[in-house]
């Protein structure tokens, strides 16, 4: 297998990370306009890089492309790398533009194109899926994720990634990683309310703080905040009905269950090995983009289905665009 990785920033980085702990014996070409990015990945990964995607699919026989620049780019290096019969696994959108024409190219070409959704790999996302769908009884939940937005990336200014952007912004981001599994989980969603605002002095054009009520068709229904301004990294889950009561902190050992009869709250483990890089949160566990990038291998290799695509993407980010109206 030949690999392009398009982009060497911090997710970049991490995606070669993992296809090399995959099989080591996978080529992995880089390609960044950046040349410290470059010569840290040359060193750091032992890879070959370049400047330029059109002379990266020139001179290699590359089989597939790992997408991770600003979701601004994408659509136009999906549509090349298509084109180029490339099979395709790009971060996260956070707009549809060419979606139509790339997921129409896509079958045409007969070549896989992959939408990330790490959470839906989540360990902890799954049990948690397991327990709702056990309940005959309508479940409620409450759902705050909150991070002050120049820690994201403390490495450069908030203003010179995607999330300075209104249409990437901070908190669409946010709606776009948790809403895809919330669904999976509860059911689509029936109606919303949403209240939103701008408390920080940030330097933005866009809302900093949402809070939104989810009816779900299946019954259940959620409060979820969604902010770019909370000083400390949050991600507090509660789930809760007659017969059951979740909590999950985000983090790989947070997520807890009461044990009713004996009203005892205990610990679901989920890991035999917890896989985590000392710069990131206690919420950003490198199995799931690890197991994110086998599957994309094994959609490739064994013609399986992917549990989140282009068209499911459509519905979460018309459902965003109606959050942030």
């Amino acid at each position: 297998m030949n690999i392009v990785v398009i982009g060497l920033g911090s997710m970049g980085r991490r995606r070669i990370r993992l296809i090399k702990q995959y099989n080591d014996s996978y080529k992995i070409i880089g390609v960044d306009l950046n040349k410290e990015r470059r010569i840290a990945s040359e060193s750091e990964f032992g890879i070959e890089t370049i400047d330029s995607l059109e002379e990266a699919i020139k001179n290699n026989s590359l089989d597939s492309a790992i997408i991770c620049t600003s979701p601004l780019s994408h659509s136009k290096l999906i549509k090349l790398c298509l084109e180029n019969n490339l099979h395709v696994f790009t971060e996260l959108n956070l707009v549809t533009d060419g979606y139509d024409e790339n997921i129409q190219l896509a079958e045409e070409k007969n070549k896989v194109l992959f939408l990330s959704s790490t959470f839906l790999h989540r360990a902890e996302i799954n049990q948690i899926k397991k327990l709702v769908k056990m309940q005959d009884e309508r479940l409620n939940y409450n759902y705050h994720i909150g991070q002050y937005l120049p820690d994201w990336h403390p490495w450069e200014n908030y203003k010179d990634f995607f999330v300075g952007d209104k249409r990437t912004n901070g908190c669409r981001e946010i709606f776009a990683i948790e809403l895809p599994w919330l669904i999976e989980v509860f059911g689509n969603v029936k109606d919303i309310i949403v209240r939103k605002s701008r408390i920080s002095s940030l330097n933005i054009d866009y809302d900093d703080n949402y809070m939104v009520i989810l009816e779900h068709e299946s019954g259940h229904k959620g409060m979820l905040a969604v902010d770019i301004v909370s000083r400390k990294a949050v991600r507090n889950l509660e789930v809760f009905g007659e017969n059951l009561y979740l909590s999950w902190d985000g983090s790989a050992e947070g997520l807890k269950m009461m044990d009713i009869e004996k009203r005892i709250e205990a610990n679901i483990l989920l890991y035999e090995k917890i896989d985590q890089l000392n710069q990131y949160s206690k919420f950003v566990v490198e199995n799931a983009y690890y197991d994110e990038i086998v599957f994309f291998f094994n959609v490739i290799s064994n013609n399986i289905e992917p549990i989140y695509d282009f068209e499911k993407d459509k519905i979460i980010l018309d459902l965003i665009d109606r959050i942030e109206a």
